[in-house]
């Protein structure tokens, strides 16, 4: 186990890799109970979701330390998850047998990508501005939903939205919201997980202390066997439609970046770099977070990718792949404690997406506010994606105003031939659609 993954090369032991593992798996666990609260909103059982998103989390993550030996977690993405759920089950009518098929074949497409290295072609195509404002937006789609799932606002015939009268739920959901936002500046260890677990607490006390008519957490037990309803329903034909080719883009394009920019990331702050100054094994990494997009299809949740939130357990010292695998070993009990989770309500949920969106929107600092031919259509693609309530609309909405502002601004040398077929994929949707 040393030399395989060069421990000593690598300056730590086995002691800070299997600490960093356990820090890393504090810092995504959220996920095991956030991902079944978003996709079982398409109708999909929480439970076969639960089972889905734990083995995603374990297999991919396995994976990450084995073969990719990197000490990064993968699991089903934030903002994919709601993309998979808000935008194409809810918003665009897909059935989610075909939405998960959809996930399958961006995942084949992420994994030609890799393995061939067409990769490098559309990341040097796609302006860094845009990447960081598609970011940006989809924490503040997530941000959108969270208030939501809280209660916090609520829908508003003369303004829209608006904010909720305040209330003993809406209470609940402040009071976690804040408890987790002090959890995280503190540092605390865990700190999404113990503000989920504080607020499903007080949930609970609702209906007991309350008014029992209101009562949102249902005690369930706490074991049962995996649920695998879910494995193997997706519908592979059914996907192959023009309809859903928007979806399929809309996957490839978001995990690509969401794993581009998180192994970028995540490889600077802990100096694992190669002597090229990329991200150590990259192509491989890449290769692991198509697997994992692939293996998210058939097992029934949205697509895989791998979590900045890795760079916690990278901070704790982990520089290999055994930390991923330490991390992804922790994965596995949960496989049989999807009662328990269930009792988790929205509004217990709903602080862990305000603040992951809170996170995603960091990037937008690396905008040039001050290049108009940049900074507007940065803005159009963050905005849009909130305002309309879709990720995709961001996506084309940014592709083609930057397209035209720039044309328009005498720079055809910022537009290259991928980013001009990208548009034409752009325009072919907005038809389709």
């Amino acid at each position: 186990m040393r030399s395989y993954f060069q421990l000593q090369a690598n300056k730590t032991n086995f002691q800070t890799e299997v600490l960093a593992g356990i820090a890393t798996f504090l810092a995504t666990a959220y996920i095991i109970a956030v991902n079944p609260s978003i996709l079982s909103q398409t109708g999909m059982p929480f439970s076969g979701v639960l089972t889905a998103t734990v083995l995603v989390c374990f297999v991919s993550s396995l994976m990450m330390g084995l073969y990719a030996k990197n000490p990064i977690v993968v699991a089903p993405g934030m903002g994919l998850n709601a993309f998979f759920t808000y935008t194409a089950v809810l918003g665009m009518g897909v059935p989610w047998q075909t939405a998960l098929g959809a996930v399958f074949w961006s995942g084949i497409l992420f994994l030609l990508l890799s393995v061939f290295n067409i990769r490098t072609y559309i990341v040097k195509a796609i302006p860094k501005p845009l990447r960081y404002a598609i970011a940006a937006g989809i924490g503040l789609f997530i941000t959108l939903i969270g208030l939501a799932n809280g209660g916090f606002i609520i829908k508003n015939d003369a303004t829209l939205v608006a904010a909720a009268p305040m209330s003993i739920p809406l209470l609940v959901f402040v009071t976690g919201l804040l408890l987790t936002a002090i959890l995280v500046v503190k540092k605390i260890k865990g700190a999404i997980v113990t503000g989920i677990i504080v607020t499903t607490l007080l949930a609970a006390g609702i209906g007991r202390w309350w008014n029992d008519s209101a009562t949102v957490v249902n005690f369930k037990g706490v074991f049962a066997a995996p649920d695998f309803s879910l494995l193997g329903k997706l519908d592979i034909s059914g996907s192959l439609q023009w309809s859903v080719l928007p979806v399929i883009f809309a996957f490839v394009f978001t995990d690509l970046f969401d794993s581009l920019s998180t192994l970028v990331g995540v490889s600077e702050a802990g100096n694992l770099l190669d002597e090229n100054g990329d991200p150590g094994n990259i192509k491989k990494a890449l290769i692991t977070d198509a697997v994992a997009t692939t293996i998210a299809g058939v097992a029934g949740s949205s697509p895989g990718t791998a979590y900045i939130e890795s760079a916690v357990g990278i901070e704790e010292g982990g520089r290999t792949g055994l930390t991923a695998v330490v991390a992804a070993l922790l994965f596995l009990p949960f496989l049989f404690l999807a009662p328990l989770l269930s009792m988790v309500p929205a509004m217990a949920t709903a602080p862990a997406l305000v603040l992951v969106g809170a996170f995603m929107l960091r990037p937008v600092t690396k905008i040039n506010w001050q290049m108009s031919d940049e900074a507007i259509p940065a803005f159009i693609a963050m905005v849009t994606i909130p305002f309309t309530y879709s990720i995709t609309q961001g996506i084309i909405w940014g592709f083609l105003s930057w397209t035209v502002i720039k044309l328009a601004a005498g720079k055809r040398k910022d537009i290259g031939w991928t980013l001009l077929v990208i548009d034409v994929f752009c325009i072919i949707s907005l038809i389709l659609g």
